[in-house]
Formats: structure tokens, sequence, C-alpha cells
């Protein structure tokens, strides 16, 4: 397996090397165009030069006349090997005495046949070196007789060329060199930290959750070590909460089992004849059991939804029916403890697509919660309104509150609170979920000594989807 540090390098590396041979290649041709392009002005000159001293002085004599009389002219301006070439590309005179080629068609004659400065690079039989042919046009009286040769060559040009193309190679080696050192230490700016967070991952893979990720960086790497040791102190947190759960519970289901076993062993000693104690006995047998069976059911719900295999009975359900069904079942609790309970159902509220049976138990799960926490005297306002496709159920009490550090986590599974009178601390959990499940949410504020209010938005419509 190819580590990640050996694909930065190589990847950095790759764009490297690719961006300094094009910055070489650019280079090496600048260079050698910026040669040739101050030898082409040189022998520019010279010869333009020599074309018009021509023109000027010796044109009223005949090419040839002018080869014979005044040969020396033609080379007197320049270093260069000088040729003098017919209208017909023969070669008339030549500085060096060059035998071949006899006649001459390249580019850079043509050219200067038709008026023009030409221009040809190349290679020449009696040279080992490439040189730079410049030719123009000879004129008498404005008119072409013949055509001016200078040619040169490139052996001292190409060899300065070649030492700065060197140089610029050295350079680029040394680039390469340099940039695959840095890209090293760069890598290891990335690599480290992905070690560090990926050990740290490793530790609490194995169960050690109080490991943490060092951050490194404030960047992606540094987010993510951020983020690991977010997961591991929640994964705490909840198992935590886990194990304050299964202490709680197994002290619940202890308290009824402990009071039926109690009267089971009461009720089956030999002293039967007390109607009365068999009576009592008997209904506080009933009441735990009742208890514990509700107890159980809520585990069940709970497990239900944890494992995705609860269902919902979705029916039309009038909300405000539910709601006076609720109200006049939980008004005599209200009296008993002396709390004011008041009902309030906006008019001509729409149905909704849900299980009427789990509304039931999230209402009275979220009034239950609302008793629990207003003291005598207090009030509980139970209200309905529509809103944007929703209807909302509101349930609002002038209790105890919620302290602001337990608000976020009071619909976690298993949180129970500093305070929490909850049984289980599943209530809110399950209630939560049922809501979802029916494409609702549940809203909590809360504020401490002011009291609760918790609102449950249901979405109406054709299979509760809402209108929003």
């Amino acid at each position: 397996m190819k580590s990640i540090r050996a694909r930065l390098v190589s990847n950095f590396m790759l764009v490297i090397v690719i961006t300094v041979l094009i910055l070489e290649v650019i280079l090496i041709n600048a260079v050698k165009q910026y040669y040739y392009t101050g030898m082409d002005e040189i022998i520019t000159n010279q010869i333009m030069f020599s074309s018009e001293l021509y023109s000027r002085y010796f044109s009223s004599s005949s090419l040839e006349d002018n080869i014979i009389d005044n040969v020396d002219v033609f080379w007197q301006q320049t270093t260069a090997q000088v040729q003098i070439i017919d209208l017909s590309g023969n070669i008339l005179m030549d500085s060096i005495g060059v035998s071949v080629p006899k006649n001459i068609q390249t580019i850079d004659v043509k050219k200067a046949m038709q008026g023009q400065k030409g221009k040809w690079v190349g290679e020449v039989e009696y040279d080992n070196h490439d040189v730079m042919a410049i030719s123009y046009p000879l004129k008498s009286n404005d008119k072409i007789v013949g055509v001016i040769r200078f040619i040169a060559s490139l052996q001292d040009t190409n060899k300065a060329i070649f030492k700065i193309s060197m140089l610029l190679i050295l350079v680029g080696i040394m680039v390469i060199f340099i940039s695959g050192l840095v890209s090293v230490v760069l890598s290891n700016t990335i690599v480290r930290p992905l070690k560090s967070v990926t050990s740290a991952a490793e530790k609490m893979a194995s169960g050690d959750f109080n490991a943490k990720s060092i951050k490194t960086y404030d960047d992606e790497i540094g987010k993510l070590s951020d983020t690991l040791n977010y997961m591991a102190e929640e994964i705490i947190k909840k198992d935590e909460l886990k194990n304050e759960f299964i202490s709680s519970i197994s002290h619940e289901l202890r308290t009824p089992l402990t009071s039926i076993k109690g009267w089971a062993v009461t009720l089956n000693s030999d002293n039967l004849d007390d109607k009365e104690l068999i009576r009592s006995g008997l209904d506080i047998i009933e009441k735990e059991s009742d208890r514990l069976t509700s107890m159980v059911e809520e585990l069940l719900d709970f497990s239900k939804f944890v494992s995705g295999k609860i269902s919902l009975s979705k029916t039309d359900v009038d909300i405000e029916k539910v709601m006076v069904y609720i109200a006049n079942q939980l008004s005599p609790r209200a009296k008993v403890e002396n709390i004011t309970f008041t009902l309030k159902c906006e008019d001509d509220l729409p149905h909704i697509f849900g299980d009427e049976n789990r509304i039931k138990q999230v209402l009275i799960n979220l009034l239950d919660n609302a008793f629990k926490f207003t003291s005598e005297n207090g009030k509980i306002a139970f209200s309905a309104t529509e809103k944007d496709g929703f209807i909302i159920i509101c349930v609002e009490d002038n209790g105890s509150g919620i302290p602001a550090d337990d608000l976020p986590y009071v619909k976690d599974k298993f949180y129970k609170g500093k305070s929490s009178k909850s049984k289980n601390g599943l209530g809110l959990s399950i209630s939560d979920e049922i809501v979802k499940l029916q494409n609702g949410k549940i809203e909590i504020e809360s504020e401490v000594g002011v009291g609760t209010k918790v609102c449950v938005w249901l979405p109406y419509g054709k299979e509760g989807v809402s209108v929003l």
C-alpha cells in the first residue's frame, strides 16, 4: 500500500518537474531567440549598408563588371562569408571561394529576388556548424540586378546558448531538488497530524475514549481532530447516561417487585382472616404490577424506536377531540394537586393524518412532566393553533423550569438532568421519535424559576405531509 506521504511527495514532484521542464523549454528558446535575433540585426545592418553603397556608387556598371573591378567593396563591411548571386540563383562570387553549390534556391535568396530581406538558418556542406544566411537585393536604378548574401557561422553563438542552457538546466535541477525537500517537509505537516488522529482513533476503537487527538493546525485535519475528540466526549457522556439509566431502571424495577414479593409472602401466610388486609395487599400488588407493565412497555417502545421496527397506524385524527379527551382524563389530577389546568383550541383546526394513540402518548407524557415540575397553585396551559401548514400543540407551565445546561440534552436517550423527576429518562426521547415519524418536531423553551413551554409541530394534509 502506497502511503499518503509517498503519494503527496510524488504528486508534488510531478507538478514541480513538469513546471520546471516547461519553464526550461521557454527560457532556453527565449535565450536562443535573443541571440539569433541579435545576430540577425547585426548582419542585416551590414548587408543593407553594402546594398545601399552598391546602389549609390556602383550601379552605373553591370553586376559582373563590378565583381571584376570592385570585388573588395562587397565584403569590406563584414567579416561574414559574402556571396553575390544573379537573378537565376547562380553564384557569381564567393568571398571564401566555395565552389558548391553553384546554384542557390534557398528561401532567403528567393525573398531577396522579390525585393525583400530573406533569412535562412541551416547546415552547409563546407562547415560542421549551422549557419545563418541573410540575403538582400542589389538594385540599379531601382531595378533588382542580383542578390548579396552574408553567411555567418553559428558556432560561437550556439556555444554561448549551450552554456546558458546548461546553467538554466542546473538551476532547474537545483529547484527540483530543493522543491523535493520542501515537499517532504510539507507532506509531513499533513501526515503527522493524520498519524496522530489515526492513533487516537485506534485507541478509541479499542475502548479508550479518554484518549485525545492533539490538534496541530487549525485546518480540515484540525477540525477532524476536534470532531473525534467531541465524538469521544459524547460517547463517554452517553455511556455514563446508559450506566445511570441501568442503575435507575434497576432501582425502579426493584421497588415494585419488592412490594409485590412482600405482599405475596404476607398473603401466603396462615393468617388470612383479615379480609381488609387481603384486599389492601391485592390492591397494592395490582397497582405495582401496572407500574411494572408501564415501565416495561416504555422500554419496549424505546427498543423498537432504536431498532427502527416501530410502525404507526395512521388514520384521520381530530386533534381538538384528542385534546379534550386528554384534558378530561387529567383534570381530576389537577384538582387533587391544586393546579389551574386550562384547555384552549383554535376554532376549526384541520385534521391530521397520523397515529392517534401515539399522539395521545406524546401529549400525556408532556402534560405528566408539566404536572411533576409544577408546584401547588401553579398553572398549566394546554393549547393548539394552526400555522404555516402545521398544527402546533403547546404545553406551558410556570413550574421550576429546566436549567440552561440541561436544555440541549433533555430529548436525548437516558438523559434525566440534575433535578429531573423522570423515572428513566426515556419519556421525551420516545415522544421526540414519535413526532419525527409523523414528520413533525418538538420545540422546548424554558427558564429556571419561570417555567417551561413545549410545543409539538404536526403537519396536516395528505399522509401528514406539511404544506410548507
